[in-house]
This record gives C-alpha cells, structure tokens and sequence, in this order.
C-alpha cells in the first residue's frame, strides 16, 4: 500500500486521530450553557456520485459538531444546483455562524460564498474548492497526488504489455477536484503516451460523475477503437462500476480500471479483480479536520482556526490563496484491502457477504 503524505494540515490532523479522533470525543467540547447553541450550516453534494456524502460524511460532521456543542444542520443538493442555492439561501437567511459547502460547481459555490461574506457568515469549502469564491478555508486530499495514485497503479497493473490501449474516464469538468486527479495523470501517463508505450484511446470528463454517462461514453470510445481496450483508467469507484459492467456485457476479461474512494462495493471489486485498485482517503480525518475549524468558527476562536490551516491552496481565478488543510491519500490493491479491515475502515460482514466469501479468504480476510 503506497501513502502519499499530507502536503499540510495532516500532522496536526493525524496526531488528534492517532489519540482516538475517530469519533466524536475527538472534538473540543464547549462549556455548558443555557444560551441558544452556535449553528453550522453543511451542504453536501448528491447522493448518487459515491455512497461517502450519507454513509460517511453526514454522521461523522453531526457527531463531531454535535458532541462540541454546535448544532449541525447538514442538507444535501441532491445534484441539483438550484437546490444548493435554495438550501444555501435558507442557511444564510437563519444566520448560521459558519457556512461549510461541497460546491457542485466552482460557480454554484463562488455565488453562495459571495451571498455568505455580504452577511458576515465565514465559509469553509468541504472536499472541494469553489475558484473565485470567497471561502476562508478549504478541507479536501491532495487531488493532485491521488491522480498519482490512479495512474501509477494502472501502470503497474498493465504491467509489461507495450502499446496498450487506455480510456480515460475522468471526472465533471466543473468539479476542480476532477481537474486536479487529470493533472495527476498527465504526471504519469502524458510521457508513455507521447513514447508510445501506451495508446490513448480518449479521454472524458462526465457530467455530474453520472455512472450512467460514464458507461455510454465508455462505450462509444469503446467501439470506436474497435470493441478493444486493455485498461481503464476511471476517476471514482461508482464509474468503474458502471465500466465494470459494459467489459463484462462484452465478455472483455481481465482490463484493469481504476477507481476512487474505497466504497464498499470498489473494495470488492478489487478483491474479485474486476478492479485494479482504488485510492481510499480517510474520510474521517477529513470530517474531523473540517469540524474542528467550524467549531473554532462558531465559538469566536479565528485564530485557533488559522492554526488549524496550516497550508495554503492557490486559486487561480481568485488570484488568491485559501487557508487549507490537505490530507494524504493511500493506493489500495488487493493485498491492502486487510489493512483497511483491520482498522475498521470497511466491516468484515458487509464486505465479506454472499458470494464475496472464497475473495475474502484468498485475500488473508478473516472470515467468521
């Protein structure tokens, strides 16, 4: 298992999650009170583009926010732009102390950011960076080194073929996040193409992460190169579901495609093999990185939070730099999906489960 390390913020982050900050006693608690309690606002994404926003995100922020006294009122957009806005609208209106967003488009959330600065209400941008907005802090992964990550490993699965056809299947063009991953790998593909080691087939941004278009335009860079590619370079597990399917409807064995985010279903996809790996980022380090900046927010404590952002992220469009934390992603293979069981990551009765069993067992999972 390869472990990029946090290009800033991680230290501090990691010392907190190494005394036990994975759940909420993580969190500094405020002192009791009879007075109303400081509010945050959280607006997450969707909840089709990756099962994290619900199964993961929602409760670790309303236990962390929760348990150091803040009210938490965590909504989702549901995709939906307008929704965001709406929801965004409402927040502001009910003067929220601290406004935490997971922008659906750079745009969509420099204009809410903008609406929250006119009111006072400081913004803090969640997993992804509204450029040209206004937010104080911004929490998320190095993008560029997870993009590293899915292109290393995608090289490594290939192996020694020469000249292998590759797809490119990356994410909305409107998400900075997905701009980044791409950056990661040009890093490492861009030179195999030009030498002709590796054959690019195509490569494309999907509208909103959608597996759906992920799997039609897969499959038209697919039949345009004649029904055959030999690897699959995808930016995110439910779009390697999505791929994973059509290979299989064409009876194409053995194409390795990457993925992101260590979902439950990507886990075992990677232990059946249909996946070559995909790239798990600790979701509640994150939140807890994201918590504790609101909570120092809400309480009147700026200066606790600048300490917290110890790096800065440049926004070009903004032509300016964001207090940030940036957390360390890790490349997961076959062979690590043990470790995340291990530390209790993905349980073993749900990854295990139905015919996953005889995977399991060959992969070193104990199976009770």
């Amino acid at each position: 298992m390869r472990t990029v390390v946090a290009v800033a913020g991680c230290a501090l982050v990691l010392v907190a999650s190494a005394c036990g900050s994975t759940g909420s006693n993580s969190a500094a608690t405020g002192p009791a009170t009879n007075t109303p309690k400081p509010k945050v606002g959280v607006i997450l994404p969707d909840t089709t583009t990756s099962a994290r926003w619900e199964d993961s995100d929602k409760p670790l922020l309303t236990s962390q926010l929760s348990f150091a006294g803040i009210q938490p009122d965590i909504q989702n957009a549901q995709g939906d732009e307008k929704r965001f806005a709406s929801l965004a609208d409402k927040m502001i209106a009910e003067k929220v102390n601290v406004l935490m967003i997971t922008p659906l488009s750079t745009d969509g959330g420099a204009a809410v950011e903008k609406k929250a600065k006119a009111a006072g209400i400081p913004v803090i941008d969640y997993d992804r960076i509204s450029l040209g907005g206004t937010a104080e802090y911004y929490v998320s992964f190095n993008n560029l080194a997870v993009g590293l990550l899915q292109a290393e490993g995608l090289v490594q699965c290939l192996g020694t073929k020469q000249n292998a056809s590759v797809i490119e299947i990356e994410g909305a063009s409107t998400d900075n996040n997905a701009t980044q991953f791409h950056d990661g790998h040009e890093q490492v593909l861009k030179q195999r193409y030009d030498s002709g080691n590796l054959h690019l087939v195509g490569s494309k941004a999907i509208d909103k992460w959608s597996p759906d278009i992920a799997a039609t335009t897969f499959t038209s860079l697919l039949d345009a190169n004649g029904g055959h590619v030999d690897g699959v370079l995808a930016a995110n597990d439910g779009m390697a579901a999505s791929i994973e399917a059509v290979l299989k409807q064409r009876n194409l064995s053995n194409v390795p495609v990457t993925g992101q985010d260590a979902t439950l279903g990507g886990l075992q996809a990677v232990l059946r093999g249909t996946q070559c790996m995909t790239v798990y980022k600790p979701i509640d380090i994150e939140a807890e990185a994201a918590s504790r900046l609101a909570i120092a927010l809400a309480t009147g404590r700026q200066g606790d939070a600048d300490d917290l952002a110890t790096g800065n992220t440049k926004d070009p469009k903004g032509n300016r730099d964001v207090k940030s934390v940036l957390l360390g992603p890790q490349s997961i293979s076959k062979q690590d999906v043990q470790g995340l069981v291990a530390k209790g990551v993905v349980k073993t009765k749900e990854l295990c489960a139905g015919d996953m069993v005889g995977f399991c067992t060959s992969a070193g999972i104990p199976v009770q």
